[in-house]
């Protein structure tokens, strides 16, 4: 009996959630398991697996709450066999359990098989519907069903097969209801699928028949509990009733009562299924370390508790809060088949609380984007989607909710244009290959060239000697070369003898010392040359790994052969800079949990020659104190020039040392610990607690020998993925010292505009030059590759510089403006219309003027025009409030500047514009003559 793979897919990126109990066996399915792990042990398997059906192909999200099945979390129980049992026993075994174990009346179950398909020339599944015809199933409850009903497939490509479905009669009573079976019907409904996967489907869309047969099989726990509680609503059973009751505890809505469609007056039913569903999701995603965000699962989360949250306040007129509030109650129902729920409850219950906090008061933002944007339509106009798509988009806001409220104001939303927008926003997010295709057909072993290597014994490649090497006398890493045989080579997914020159292919060879990409480290590369042939290279391009099999990927530039012994070279330079990042990343971790205490746990991590990428657990934003003390723990150990000790020790053995970091992915046995300076053989005595004291992980990558060859490390980069995880991008050796090194260039230019900032300045354009200096620092310092803490303390530092700088520059312009108001005031003494023009160095600057000159003289309409040396005039205006709307700031404004060859704009009290000085002395003739005409 297995435990439950978290929901977040472990190594499948093309998966938001795990969606189904097969998930994490695909490795198996698809004969790409390493031979030494744990999962390629399996032959049988039970379990009960954490399922999301919400968002990409399986999208539940918008059904829940509208019927009594429908969930976006559910469990699925499942049994599995690899290669062991196939139809007689599975079938034997389902029947047994329900009808034995269970006792569900036989009468109430009806079976389903697959009745062929001539098209894809497959006949019918009789062995299947012998099978149950033999356990004592009556003809009349064993039926046929075409191939969208009763054939599995994992995706596009890859393994598929017949299945058998077992149905369940809600309503019994001696009727056959053979005829309602997979109709939908309510009274009907599936309860177990037994996959038979048999066959391979290719890219070609051909079937082929899978070199090993497998069983996978799955029943939704809550459509069983249904059934043995003899309930017709999931909702009905104790998995949903303690968190129903509690739901009605805590909003001011009527008790659940199980309506739905138009007997559910005002959804309130509905509602109470949404949020009952909807925080089991969240509890479940949020342990399993997926937080609400703003891409791929962490969006399609925000949108399940954002949902949760609406029906809360909107339907159950329950107080912020509630959804926090089911936490214990969902914990009780769930925390005893999955504990790790309730060691995280707290935490779940913080996440939900700040959420909820954030969509409130962006749904008071959306309100007024809506009134805003409704004010400035035109009538009987659509609303403009680009709107809706923003608040959809940026804000979280539902669609449902946008229709909503644009009912309630009578207007519709241009759903054609909206749907246009969605429809590109899929495209450009569905750029990755299809689930179940493999992204490179010369790397990536298909099912059957994995067995056919296997079935004829060609050995798994022997990678060891990538961990052969040394440190030369003058502390120089010596790397041998290593000699290997060509086993055979793989092309566009056929295995081949021979490849001829030009063309790119996969190589396997008996043995190598190239490191092929895992773990979260880059592969080598490097070239092979055959030998005999010493000045013919191959050029390695990439390296993988494939069910054991190293897969070298090369482009032959001449034959290459089954058979040929070949020399391999690694690229030494590329090699050791990601064993300095890789040995960086440990201590970079051990640092992370030295300062932000033992819960930090890692979340994932990226080597490569030029830098290391980490993510881990956060209860919040890194402060700059803390990135200190983490570059800082690691300097000591760099500085006391540890020895990196490794070694290959029992999976079980090495999962009993008490502070070992994993990352949640399957390990081969033995598996590989890497410890800093301790022996792995201390670390493994039995109650020792050194593991607590520095870094231990379990860890497949190549490694410094010692800790002082990474000579420095700076963290360039921190930022939050979503709530809770933050990801920190760190370089080592000399692109840290060269971090450092511009981030003390910049330092210094940041203290030398503070130090000019503190003299007494009173020209603008001098304060202008300064502010724009301080603007192109603030560049600089964003996206400088520097100390993360640094960059951190001069963008606050600049910040307040360009505060003071703008507002230094405010108080000189009104300075100026009140002088040259003064003197116009003298010059026209409260005439009704002041036209003329002044020397203003900016826009802003004569638009201030204006404003000084009507504040002092509020009857008077003013308009300025000042010629720049560039041969622009710049135009600024405002009339008398007294004048409105006869005579109108912007038509003024626009009459100037059309003069002038420019352009103009504003409201009927203010506006300004330009144009060109040809035109200027016929502006001004044109402004009088426009303001007379008006007055």
């Amino acid at each position: 009996r297995l435990p439950s793979a978290p929901v977040r897919p472990r190594g499948d990126p093309r998966l938001l959630f795990v969606n189904a109990g097969m998930n994490q066996f695909k490795p198996i399915f698809l004969g790409t398991a390493h031979p030494r792990s744990e999962l390629a042990q399996h032959r049988r398997v039970v379990n009960s697996q954490k399922c999301v059906r919400a968002g990409g192909k399986h999208n539940d999200l918008e059904d829940v709450g509208r019927d009594t099945y429908h969930h976006t979390f559910f469990e699925m129980l499942g049994n599995w066999s690899f290669g062991d049992y196939f139809k007689k026993e599975a079938c034997s075994m389902a029947w047994e359990l329900l009808t034995e174990v269970y006792e569900i009346p036989r009468d109430r179950l009806y079976v389903t098989y697959f009745g062929g398909d001539p098209s894809m020339g497959l006949s019918a599944d009789e062995e299947c519907r012998d099978v149950w015809l033999h356990l004592g199933v009556p003809p009349s409850h064993v039926l046929p069903c075409p191939l969208k009903d009763n054939f599995w497939e994992m995706g596009d490509t890859g393994p598929c097969g017949p299945c058998t479905e077992i149905h369940y009669d809600h309503v019994g009573g001696g009727r056959n209801a053979a005829a309602l079976v997979n109709q939908g019907s309510p009274d009907v409904v599936e309860i177990w699928n037994l996959v038979f996967m048999q066959y391979s489907r290719e890219v070609q869309g051909n079937l082929l028949p899978l070199p090993q047969h497998h069983v996978d099989t799955g029943m939704g726990l809550e459509r069983l509990v249904t059934v043995l509680q003899n309930k017709r609503s999931n909702y009905d059973t104790d998995l949903f009733i303690p968190i129903l009751d509690a739901i009605h505890k805590g909003c001011r809505a009527p008790r659940y009562q199980g309506l739905v469609g138009d007997a559910d007056v005002g959804r309130v039913n509905m509602a109470y299924r949404v949020v009952a569903d909807h925080v089991r999701t969240l509890c479940v995603c949020i342990t399993d370390g997926i937080y609400p965000g703003f891409s791929g699962a962490e969006l399609v989360l925000r949108r399940i508790l954002r949902r949760a949250v609406r029906f809360c306040s909107e339907v159950l007129q329950a107080p912020p809060g509630l959804l926090a509030s089911l936490v214990p109650t969902v914990v009780e129902v769930l925390g005893d088949a999955y504990p790790e729920m309730t060691r995280n409850a707290n935490q779940i219950k913080d996440i939900i609380n700040e959420n909820e906090a954030a969509f409130l008061s962006s749904l008071e933002r959306g309100r007024r984007i809506i009134e805003r944007t409704v004010q400035q339509m035109e009538p009987s106009t659509n609303f403009p989607a680009k709107v809706a798509w923003s608040l959809y988009g940026n804000l979280g806001f539902p669609l449902d909710l946008i229709d909503l409220m644009l009912e309630e104001k009578g207007i519709s939303l241009d759903s054609a244009a909206f749907n246009e927008l969605a429809l590109e926003d899929a495209k450009r997010k569905a750029g990755g290959p299809q689930a179940g295709q493999p992204g490179n057909t010369n790397t990536h072993l298909d099912v059957h060239s994995l067995a056919w290597l296997q079935s004829s014994n060609v050995p798994a490649t022997d990678d060891s000697p990538k961990y052969a090497y040394t440190l030369g006398q003058h502390g120089q890493y010596e790397f041998s070369p290593c000699q290997a045989t060509v086993l055979m080579l793989y092309r566009d997914q056929s295995l081949h003898k021979e490849v001829g020159a030009g063309q790119r292919c996969g190589v396997i060879l008996d043995r190598t010392n190239f490191y092929a990409e895992q773990g979260g480290q880059d592969s080598d590369q490097g070239y092979m040359i055959c030998l005999g042939q010493q000045d013919v290279l191959f050029p390695v391009e990439s390296v993988h790994l494939c069910g054991g099999y190293v897969i070298h990927e090369v482009t032959a530039v001449e034959t290459l052969r089954a058979g040929d012994q070949v020399q391999l070279f690694v690229d030494e330079a590329k090699r050791l800079a990601c064993m300095t990042n890789h040995t960086a990343t440990h201590l970079l971790n051990f640092a992370l949990r030295r300062v932000l205490g033992h819960s930090t746990e890692q979340r994932g991590s990226h080597v490569t020659a030029e830098r290391l990428r980490f993510d881990f657990d956060t209860k919040g934003h890194v402060t700059v104190e803390q990135l200190q003390q983490v570059e800082q723990v690691v300097q000591d150990l760099i500085q006391k020039n540890e020895m990196v000790h490794m070694a290959e020790v029992p999976l079980t053995l090495a999962r009993r040392v008490q502070g070992l970091r994993a990352v949640d992915e399957g390990y081969p046995d033995p598996v590989r610990i890497v410890s800093l300076g301790v022996p792995v053989e201390n670390v493994l005595t039995c109650d020792s607690e050194v593991a607590m004291q520095t870094s231990v992980e379990l860890c497949c990558g190549t490694h410094l020998l010692q800790t002082g060859s990474v000579e420095d490390l700076a963290i360039i980069s921190e930022r939050q993925l979503v709530k809770g995880i933050s990801r920190v991008i760190a370089v080592t050796g000399v692109q840290a010292k060269e971090a450092r090194e511009v981030g003390q260039c910049l330092a210094t230019e940041v203290d030398s505009v503070s130090l000019r900032m503190k003299q007494r300045i009173t020209s603008i354009p001098e304060m202008q030059s300064l502010s724009k200096e301080v603007g192109q620092l603030t560049k600089m310092v964003a996206s400088a590759a520097m100390p993360q803490w640094q960059r951190k303390e001069l963008q606050t530092i600049l910040k307040a510089l360009q505060r003071k700088a703008n507002t230094a520059i405010k108080k000189l312009e009104l300075q100026q403006a009140e002088k040259v108001a003064q003197i116009l005031l003298a010059k026209y003494c409260n005439q009704p219309v002041i036209i003329d023009t002044v020397p203003a160095d900016s826009l802003s600057i004569l638009m201030k003027v204006v404003n000084q000159l009507c504040d002092k003289s509020p009857g008077t309409s003013v308009l300025l025009l000042s010629p720049q040396a560039s041969g622009e005039v710049l135009c600024a205006c405002q009339v008398s409030k007294n004048c409105v709307p006869a005579f109108s700031a912007a038509d003024w404004a626009v009459a100037v500047c059309t003069q002038m060859e420019g352009k103009a704009g504003g409201s009927p009290i203010v506006a300004k514009g330009s144009g060109s000085a040809r035109g200027m002395q016929g502006a001004l003739t044109t402004a009088l003559e426009f303001a007379q005409s008006k007055l």
